[in-house]
């Protein structure tokens, strides 16, 4: 990993440069307790955290980098409503009663950020709007389909998009039309999980970073060590996803972690970026492994995509994704590159988060499957609400089933690689 020069300990990423916050909060050193310990600074974690805080519980979190260091501060920052499989997918495997309890739920993440943002004065670069678009006709009637069965949830915001209209949104012949969803939207995601941060430590959090956990004693008083300092709480959080490590192997067994590259050029000149992407919406094509991309505060386009699965990154971080950037607008053939990252999430097998517990006091939610900025959210939220007393709408997660990958630690990269391929020839081949 290349680190950031002016921001210790997180990679050399746009996010990093630009944060609000640079401040390194302290190890933990010693002994301490709390209601709470919650392992893990990014998303999950300071939700949760945030949520327990607003509601009186003392809280201990533990980083074992940086605040936001992994996921949560290198994604795409799209505001994608939804889970990475469709309601009616869950309701084929689940059952219609599930799915209505996770439809319900389904725009809470985006919900919790709007609200947070506008309560705690996070400055993050809130925008509204969200453009998903299609290749092929047949992408276009599944979005349409999609879109149906949302409706059937309460998701009002969505609306078909005509190949005559796709130029409203992004100016490029490559799309035959689309969707935008109006409750999508984009954020600076590190700004943001920094600015929760922030507002938890005000209401009385301790965040303590470089401070990886090493050990976890379960039983009626759990205690969390790291390698200066323990931890005894009432209740523990385990909020690690894809940077878990291999410490709770009935965690790390459901997931796979799973890089995706990002890059922003050099700022634009605002005429230019503006009459590519005029809505300024956040824009996500409909292929298996999908491009993403969008504006930023200060005129760049940051655009994503590839994938490694397993968490291994290409040798060439701009060579997987400047031709996609090019294809999609060749106007940019002179635009620098200034900052190329990567970043891994956790997977699951079935793309669907996995919350349960370890024991009847230890928590944990992982494997957002690629939708976590907002599921983490919720998910964060509701991990809180459980150690509350309230669990109804954390055991409804915790029944779904969580399913070990083909071939074990040996063999699920290949298989899922394997599995990618072929998906991938079908969106090639528009069938």
């Amino acid at each position: 990993m290349q680190t950031s020069p002016n921001n210790p300990g997180h990679t050399n990423s746009w996010y990093a440069a630009s944060a609000n916050d640079k401040r390194v909060r302290p190890e933990l050193e010693g002994e301490t307790e709390a209601d709470v310990c919650v392992i893990g600074a990014g998303f999950t974690g300071i939700s949760a955290a945030l949520e327990l805080a607003e509601n009186g519980f003392s809280v201990v979190v533990l980083e074992g980098e940086r605040i936001g260091f992994g996921a949560s501060g290198r994604n795409g920052g799209q505001i994608v409503n939804g889970y990475s499989r469709d309601l009616e997918v869950i309701a084929k495997r689940y059952g219609q009663e599930k799915a209505v309890k996770l439809g319900e739920m389904s725009l809470e993440g985006g919900e919790i950020i709007r609200r947070r943002v506008a309560t705690y004065g996070i400055h993050c670069d809130l925008v509204d709007g969200g453009f998903f678009a299609a290749f092929t006709d047949k992408q276009v009637k599944e979005m349409a389909h999609v879109k149906a069965n949302w409706e059937k949830h309460g998701h009002t915001g969505l609306e078909m998009v005509s190949k005559s209209e796709v130029g409203r949104y992004v100016k490029t012949d490559r799309y035959v039309g689309g969707m935008i969803d109006r409750l999508g939207g984009h954020i600076h995601p590190l700004n943001l999980v920094l600015g929760e941060a922030a507002a938890a430590e005000g209401l009385g959090v301790r965040i303590f970073e470089k401070s990886r956990v090493t050990g976890l004693d379960m039983g009626a008083s759990p205690v969390v060590k790291t390698a200066r300092g323990r931890v005894k709480a009432k209740y523990v959080l385990v909020c690690g996803n894809a940077y878990l490590g291999s410490m709770l192997p009935k965690i790390t067994d459901r997931m796979m972690p799973v890089s995706s590259q990002v890059m922003a050029t050099e700022p634009l000149d605002a005429k230019l970026i503006e009459d590519l992407l005029p809505a300024n919406y956040c824009v996500e094509d409909a292929n298996y492994v999908l491009d993403y991309y969008r504006r930023t505060a200060d005129n760049r386009l940051l655009y994503g995509g590839g994938i490694g699965y397993g968490g291994h990154d290409p040798a060439n971080l701009t060579g997987v994704i400047r031709p996609n950037m090019l294809k999609t607008f060749p106007q940019l053939k002179d635009a620098r590159i200034d900052f190329a990252w990567s970043g891994n999430f956790a997977l699951t097998l079935t793309r669907v988060p996995h919350i349960g517990r370890l024991s009847e006091n230890v928590y944990f939610s992982h494997g957002d499957s690629g939708h976590g900025v907002t599921t983490t959210h919720l998910l964060g939220k509701i991990l809180g609400e459980a150690v509350r007393g309230h669990a109804g709408r954390f055991d409804v997660w915790a029944s779904l089933p969580a399913l070990p990958f083909p071939g074990g630690r040996t063999f699920r990269v290949p298989l899922t690689v394997l599995g990618a391929w072929w998906y991938g020839l079908r969106d090639k081949l528009g069938v």
